[in-house]
């Protein structure tokens, strides 16, 4: 699995190329903003994409979605108990977006989305979001706005619960091997083992 992380908008969203070595298959997860930054490195790297794959609605994770799909002509996807979000994606910039296309495929928990001779699990992680997901691979997690390295996404907006989240990172994320790397949706990669131990915002749960 290639894994290329691209950090854009005033959010500093990680927008994430991850294609298969072998056939250079690939999906865009979180395209917050910079289309034509991304294309143009997806075009660099001469990769075929497939889908376009947002964890949540926040503008800061869709933003480039209408551009990308014009050129790509590929599916966009996201879980449908975040379409009310993704209509209305917050923040008070709606307004300067471009029309956001509709979801083609809405994913839900236990989905697999395959690309050339990968795949990558939905998990359903509501608390960010009410529809917030997580993408399972190889030793790998996407986590979007769920879990960061040293911190926890908010859960102060619309369909945020801190509760709720607190119970998806406990029994959705904590249970997957320490090994495995997250890749969030801001800030720097981690891996499940050091959030587990070290994560002030998860000093409750039992090791």
């Amino acid at each position: 699995m290639n894994i290329i992380s691209i950090t854009v908008s005033t959010f500093a969203t990680n927008c994430y190329l991850v294609s298969c070595p072998e056939t250079n298959e690939t999906v865009i997860i979180d395209p917050g903003a910079e289309g034509k930054r991304i294309i143009e490195k997806i075009k660099t790297l001469n990769l075929d994409v497939k889908y376009i794959i947002n964890t949540h609605g926040h503008v800061d994770h869709i933003g480039a979605n209408s551009i990308l799909k014009e050129e790509f002509k590929v599916p966009i996807m996201i879980s449908k108990k975040d379409i009310e979000l993704y209509n209305n994606p917050g923040f008070g910039l709606s307004l300067v977006l471009r029309k956001q296309p509709q979801p083609d495929h809405f994913i839900a928990e236990g989905d697999r989305i395959t690309f050339g001779k990968l795949s990558l699990k939905i998990i359903e992680t509501p608390g960010h979001t009410t529809g917030g997901i997580c993408l399972l691979g190889d030793s790998v997690v996407f986590c979007g706005d769920t879990l960061f390295a040293g911190s926890v996404g908010r859960t102060d907006l619309a369909g945020g619960s801190a509760a709720v989240l607190m119970k998806s990172i406990q029994e959705r994320i904590l249970v997957l091997s320490p090994e495995t790397v997250v890749y969030p949706g801001h800030g720097p990669e981690t891996t499940i083992g050091a959030e587990a131990v070290s994560n002030p915002f998860l000093s409750d749960f039992k090791r």
